[in-house]
């Protein structure tokens, strides 16, 4: 590896001061043009890098943002990080992410973690666990420390901070009023996240829809499940096409989506004529089934930069101003494909 120069050894090289070095290289306004390039192109000649710990120390600020998803494998939660990490960079910040794998114990090792000193503030989704064990101690007291959190998606109406949602419920209504539009009657509810907030959001969305428009809600349509898991197990015994007239589903996440639509081909029946689909979030696999799934999508990108934006604003936010904690609400959008028939 080639040494690293220093501020000393750069500004002896060029004639210039220690001081003229450092501001040429944090672009300031009082360093002339010719001088920042100069400065700039030798410094990367000499393979010179800042001491972020120095800067850091200086400002009392780390520049960098901890964010903790739940599932790295869900397509949602990679759309919001890539929203993060593109409003951060923006700004100038880093972006340290962790994974909590749903569990609570994983969530507060993950902030006590970075809590040290590492990240000036947390972007996080809770994980299944926190919500199931109602424990949010640990986000009130990173909040106590004065280290600045925004929760996105799945958020603790328990803790005091600034918060990124979509609209869940209104997004259930309005879907489910789309199928009873084109025709749907009897329309099953699959869900697999019932122990999350937004899951609960959207069943209540699906209930309201059915009796805005005037149907019966029928117990015997609706699977309410708290995993994967479980619905792969209670499904099979509840999907009876033929004996409960189904003819429209509405399915709260996209791994239930993708079964739904399975087992309503494997059955033999056509889809959209027979039984129309609906599924929430788009991810890749909605695109790719055959017929392709209408969705509705949550703007997962947008979702993080707002996020990102918010946190940034809050850490920017001169010394004793008070900002109001808000609430963001981005709309989704109903995406109409080949598994639900044209109005």
């Amino acid at each position: 590896m080639r040494p690293k120069a220093t501020l000393k050894q750069i500004a002896k090289e060029l004639g210039v001061s220690v001081s003229t070095v450092s501001k040429a290289l944090s672009n300031s306004p009082e360093i002339s043009e010719p001088t920042k390039i100069k400065v700039q192109e030798f410094a990367k000649l000499k393979n010179y890098k800042p001491n972020n710990i120095a800067v850091n120390l200086k400002s009392k600020r780390s520049k960098t943002i901890g964010v903790i998803i739940p599932n790295i494998l869900n397509p949602f939660f990679a759309k919001v990080f890539s929203g993060i990490e593109k409003a951060a960079n923006a700004r100038g910040y880093n972006v340290i992410t962790c994974i909590s794998n749903e569990s609570l114990k994983k969530e507060i090792t993950a902030m006590d973690m970075l809590s040290n000193g590492t990240i000036d503030g947390f972007i996080l989704s809770v994980a299944d666990e926190t919500q199931k064990e109602h424990e949010f101690k640990h986000f009130k007291d990173a909040i106590a420390d004065d280290i600045p959190i925004v929760m996105f998606d799945r958020i603790s109406e328990d803790v005091n901070c600034d918060k990124v949602i979509v609209d869940d419920f209104d997004s259930a209504v309005n879907a489910v009023s789309h199928l009873i539009k084109t025709g749907c009657k009897n329309i099953a509810l699959i869900s697999n996240i019932d122990n999350l907030s937004v899951g609960q959001l959207r069943a209540e969305g699906y209930l309201e829809a059915l009796k805005a428009n005037g149907l019966a809600i029928n117990e015997d349509l609706i699977l309410r499940c708290e995993s994967t898991e479980e619905l792969d197990e209670k499904f099979p015994a509840f999907f009876d096409i033929k004996g409960k007239k189904i003819d429209g589903v509405f399915a709260l996440e996209e791994s239930a989506s993708v079964t739904a639509h399975k087992a309503v081909l494997k059955a033999g029946f056509r889809i959209p004529e027979d039984v129309q689909l609906i599924g929430f979030a788009d991810g890749v696999w909605s695109r790719r089934l055959t017929p392709s799934l209408s969705t509705v999508s949550q703007h997962g990108p947008e979702i993080g930069e707002a996020a990102a934006e918010t946190l940034i604003n809050r850490l920017e936010s001169k010394e004793g101003e008070e900002l109001p904690y808000e609430t963001k609400v981005i709309k989704t959008e109903l995406r109409q494909r080949d598994s639900t028939k044209k109005l």
